[in-house]
C-alpha cells in the first residue's frame, strides 16, 4: 500500500508541475554557482537520480522522501517531502547547493536564501529536449560537462536509432493513462507525451489543454493501445483498471489485447537514461513488431 500510495504521489507530482512548468521560466537556476558543489541536498527525485548518473551520488547529503531511486538515495537523510521540507533539517546539513524543483515552494526557497543557502532550481521538464538540456546544466554546474553531454549524446543516438526501426511503420492511436479518479491522461506539456509521440504513437489527449478525460471522450477517440501508469502492480489499481477497459469490446485496444500496465516509477520522474529505458518499453508496447520490451 506504501508503494502504491509513492507511485500516485509522484504522479501527481509530475501532472501538477507540468502545468506550473508551461507557464515559467527558467531564469532563477542560472545564479553564478560554484563549479563543484561538494556537499548538495536534494529536493526532487528527478534532481537526485539525475546527481547519482553523473556520479556525483557521493555529493548528496540529503533528499527527500520520495527520492527511492537509486537505491542508495533511499538511505540519504530526509529533508521533508517534495512540497515541505525542513528548513533547520536542510541548514543542519551544511549544503554548499540546494536543488529546488518547479514545486518547491517559493517561500521556502526566499527563507533558505536568506539565510545564505545557495539554491538552484529546475521546473518540470516539458519533453525528452528539455530532460537532456537540465541535465547538462547540472552537469555544468558540477564540474561534470563532458560526462553530462556524453551521457545526453548516447541517449539521443539511442531515440534515434529507435525513430529509424518506427519510421515505416504506420502511427497508432495511444491512450497513456496517468491517473485514475479522476481520469487522467497524458498531454502536451508534459515529458510523458514524448513516450507517445517517439514511440510511433498519436496521444489521443494531444490536442487537450489538461489531462482530465472522461471514459466516453477515451471510447470516442477509440485507441488502439492503452498504457496505464499509475499506482501499483497487478495486485492493485493498476490492474482493476486495466480489468475495466478490457470489459470494453468496443475498444480496438480491448480487441486486439493491447492494454498495459508499465512502471509508474519509470515514467513518473526520468533522466535521460531511465527516459530512453522507458521510451523503448512504451514503443514496444505500441509496436510489438521491432521487439521492444514488454511491461508487466
Amino acid at each position: 500500500m506504501k508503494r502504491i500510495v509513492l507511485s500516485f504521489f509522484l504522479l501527481s507530482l509530475v501532472l501538477t508541475a507540468a502545468t506550473i512548468a508551461a507557464s515559467e521560466r527558467q531564469a532563477d537556476r542560472r545564479t553564478a554557482m560554484p563549479a563543484k558543489a561538494q556537499r548538495i541536498v536534494s529536493l526532487g527525485p528527478l534532481n537526485t537520480e539525475n546527481l547519482y548518473l553523473l556520479g556525483a551520488g557521493e555529493r548528496v547529503v540529503g533528499d527527500t522522501s520520495y527520492c527511492v531511486r537509486p537505491e542508495a538515495a533511499k538511505h540519504k537523510p530526509k529533508i521533508g517531502s517534495v512540497m515541505q521540507v525542513s528548513i533547520e533539517k536542510i541548514i543542519s546539513l551544511h549544503p554548499d547547493l540546494v536543488l529546488a524543483t518547479a514545486l518547491t515552494r517559493p517561500e521556502q526557497i526566499k527563507q533558505l536564501e536568506k539565510m545564505g543557502v545557495r539554491i538552484v532550481r529546475f521546473k518540470q521538464p516539458a519533453s525528452f529536449a528539455e530532460i537532456c538540456e537540465q541535465f547538462i546544466e547540472l552537469g555544468q554546474l558540477l564540474g561534470l560537462e563532458e560526462r553530462a553531454r556524453h551521457i545526453v549524446n548516447q541517449a539521443r543516438e539511442e531515440v534515434a536509432s529507435l525513430q529509424q526501426k518506427l519510421a515505416p511503420l504506420p502511427k497508432k492511436k495511444v491512450f497513456l493513462q496517468v491517473g485514475s479518479r479522476p481520469l487522467f491522461a497524458s498531454v502536451t506539456s508534459s515529458f510523458t507525451h514524448d513516450f507517445i509521440a517517439l514511440g510511433g504513437g498519436l496521444n489521443i489527449a494531444g490536442t487537450q489543454r489538461t489531462g482530465t478525460m472522461q471514459v466516453e471522450k477515451v471510447i470516442a477517440e477509440n485507441p488502439e493501445v492503452i498504457i496505464i501508469a499509475i499506482m501499483g502492480s497487478e495486485a492493485g489499481i493498476a490492474a482493476e483498471e486495466k480489468r475495466n477497459w478490457q470489459r470494453m469490446p468496443i475498444l480496438k485496444a480491448a480487441q486486439t489485447g493491447s492494454i498495459h500496465t508499465i512502471d509508474p516509477n519509470l515514467v513518473c520522474s526520468p533522466s535521460p537514461a531511465t527516459f530512453v529505458q522507458t521510451l523503448r518499453i512504451i514503443a514496444g508496447l505500441i509496436h510489438p513488431e521491432i521487439d521492444g520490451q514488454k511491461g508487466y
